[in-house]
């Protein structure tokens, strides 16, 4: 009670003091003006306070941003760095490929050198082959004209197709003194070659083995075969041919020229082929 008595008392000296100084009116503009002040005070710091927000924001952005500026100048330097080694890489790679290249030309080179050679030798030897079958059917012009004789050639092989009546009786092996006189005319032309693979083929018609020869020749297997070897024997002691060249093979019924059905037929088919062919043949056969 007594402090409430002590403020009425100060509050009304207060109110006395003011009243002998200013007037209400002024009083109350000075309490606006003062309020006013607060508010504008108010005002900027709630700006103040919105624009340090805002610039904490923008430290961070700016921050984020240094961040990433940093990693895109670490990855341009990577990649600066990456095109330096991929261009010594690629220089490489065209320095290389460059020397192949100079080393395919040169092979280029090389190679039409050589096929130009091996066409010269071809020649040389279709040229040569020539020769013998020209000499063949020089010497067995007869033989030709009469039909017991046909002689071929194809490019780098040459045939000599005779037929088993100039050769052989029916049924048998051994070379009749007419054919042993052909088969020395042939022999002294082609011991002059020595390129060549002399190939002695046998063959026969369809017609089975008789009885009475199946003792010796069981079927036309080894009839064809005896043959072959007979005259491949023959042309090496008689011709003198060297044995190295010369092959007799037996292909019995199975290659026939013409068919089997007329005498005519089996006649063509019943032979002797002496086939001219390259030395190696056999390996290039067997893919070596």
């Amino acid at each position: 009670m007594k402090r409430l008595i002590q403020f009425i008392m100060v509050f009304i000296s207060f109110t006395t003091l003011f009243g002998c100084f200013v007037t209400t009116g002024k009083y109350q503009d000075k309490v606006r003006e003062a309020e006013n002040y607060k508010s504008d005070v108010d005002k900027t710091n709630a700006a103040l306070g919105k624009a340090n927000s805002e610039n904490r924001l923008l430290n961070d952005e700016i921050s984020s941003l240094k961040k990433k500026i940093a990693g895109l100048e670490s990855d341009i330097a990577k990649l600066n760095e990456s095109m330096k080694s991929s261009k010594d890489a690629q220089s490489k790679i065209i320095a290389d490929l460059m020397q192949k290249n100079r080393e395919l030309l040169d092979a280029k080179g090389e190679l039409s050198r050589e096929m130009e050679r091996l066409a010269r030798e071809k020649e040389e030897v279709v040229s040569r082959l020539k020769s013998t079958y020209d000499n063949l059917v020089k010497d067995l012009q007869q033989e030709i004209k009469q039909g017991e004789i046909k002689i071929t050639q194809i490019k780098d092989k040459l045939s000599v197709n005779m037929v088993e009546k100039i050769l052989f009786d029916s049924g048998k092996a051994e070379i009749k003194p007419k054919g042993k006189e052909v088969l020395k005319k042939v022999g002294d032309i082609l011991k002059k070659v020595t390129d060549k693979q002399i190939r002695i083929e046998g063959h026969t018609d369809n017609v089975p083995i008789g009885p009475g020869l199946q003792a010796k020749y069981p079927t036309n297997w080894e009839l064809s075969t005896t043959r072959a070897t007979t005259v491949a024997r023959f042309l090496q002691d008689k011709a003198e041919i060297d044995p190295k060249l010369l092959v007799a093979a037996g292909y019995s019924e199975y290659r026939p020229i013409a068919g089997n059905d007329t005498d005519e037929g089996k006649a063509q088919n019943r032979r002797i082929e002496i086939v001219l062919l390259p030395l190696d043949i056999d390996r290039v056969l067997e893919g070596k």
